[in-house]
């Protein structure tokens, strides 16, 4: 069950990311075992105590990003879901209320749990670490992949010249 500002997203669609097998690679028998993956997308089946804007039965897509809900500056390292926190590859997830967005109603669930993490690595690699400005040209090698992508259509909205 959740607690307090927390809601149970039952999983309809979860991605798998290359973090996800970077994160079992290596992994020694005397570690602590946690469910992998960070992005997804789901119906909430439970409300914790203090939860309001999210009910059971709305669709949402998962903000991977603990703690990093409004800010435009990311934290330098972030608190992702799915390592060491259990993750998406289940049934179902716990994660705090500010987490579970709305899903937009044009994407598939598959649709849906691809697109968090890569949107946000885009957005911390062009604007955290690149601090890309309007007017600004940006060189996105191997255009194609999903982070890659988002990088283009981030720098094209902030008025950068993208490459």
């Amino acid at each position: 069950m959740p607690g307090s500002g927390e809601v149970r997203v039952g999983l309809r669609a979860a991605g798998l990311n290359h973090r996800d097998l970077f994160l079992m690679d290596g992994r020694r028998g005397d570690e602590p075992a946690f469910i992998p993956g960070s992005d997804g997308a789901g119906v909430v089946t439970a409300v914790g105590d203090g939860v309001s804007g999210v009910r059971v039965g709305d669709e949402v897509v998962i903000n991977p990003s603990m703690g990093w809900e409004r800010s435009t500056h990311t934290p330098t390292v972030p608190d992702i879901l799915g390592g060491p926190t259990n993750g998406t590859l289940a049934e179902a997830v716990v994660v705090p209320a500010v987490n579970a967005l709305p899903k937009p109603a044009h994407l598939s669930w598959p649709g849906a749990a691809a697109l968090p993490l890569a949107a946000l690595t885009a957005y911390r690699a062009v604007f955290t670490r690149g601090e890309l400005s309007p007017g600004e040209h940006l060189l996105v090698p191997g255009i194609g992949g999903g982070v890659a992508g988002w990088a283009l259509l981030l720098g094209k909205a902030a008025g950068a010249r993208v490459t």
